[in-house]
């Protein structure tokens, strides 16, 4: 079918956004979680999140093996992906360099575009601030930037979401001036 992608700001709204898109869709849902709650702050996002979800809904934890999860949801099932930023997170706190979490990037994409359901992927967009002042915290920033680029050349629709709206991003190659 398509994939679609979802990326901005902490609590912007994209999460929701395809939570609804995923319900308008009316397939069996798989929702494919890469946080792990590793303090009590992290376990009420997670709960937050889980309340704006149907409770029905097949919920797989997965904060590193993205594409074995994916591989074993039914191929007519609609797929959401939440959230990139952890799961690149976790990659990296685990020793996976940023070449490695990149081509792990483009299989995921292929493997999503090559599923006849709906798949979902959300995205925090880190590089519209300032530079860090730390190496590791600028090659998240740099990785997490390349990791989100190449989801989205791949996405047959992508949508930045500012303070709850949604804008609809055009391919780069589809830009005139």
């Amino acid at each position: 079918m398509a994939l679609t992608f979802f990326i901005g700001g902490a609590r912007s709204g994209k999460s929701y956004a395809a939570v609804q898109a995923a319900i308008t869709a009316g397939a069996p849902v798989n929702f494919v979680a890469t946080a792990t709650a590793l303090d009590d702050e992290m376990i009420e996002r997670i709960d937050t999140h889980k309340l704006q979800r149907p409770a029905h809904w097949m919920t797989v934890e997965e904060p590193l093996d993205l594409h074995s999860a994916i591989a074993a949801i039914p191929a007519h099932h609609t797929v959401i992906v939440d959230c990139l930023t952890l799961w690149v997170t976790n990659l990296m706190l685990g020793g996976h360099t940023p070449r490695s979490i990149v081509a792990r990037s483009r299989n995921l994409a292929e493997l999503l575009n090559a599923r006849p359901g709906h798949s979902l992927v959300i995205s925090n967009e880190v590089g519209s601030g300032i530079v860090p002042m730390g190496e590791l915290s600028r090659q998240f920033q740099d990785t997490l930037g390349t990791v989100n680029a190449t989801i989205s050349a791949c996405a047959e629709q992508a949508f930045l979401f500012v303070a709850g709206r949604a804008i609809r991003l055009a391919k780069s190659g589809n830009v005139t001036l």
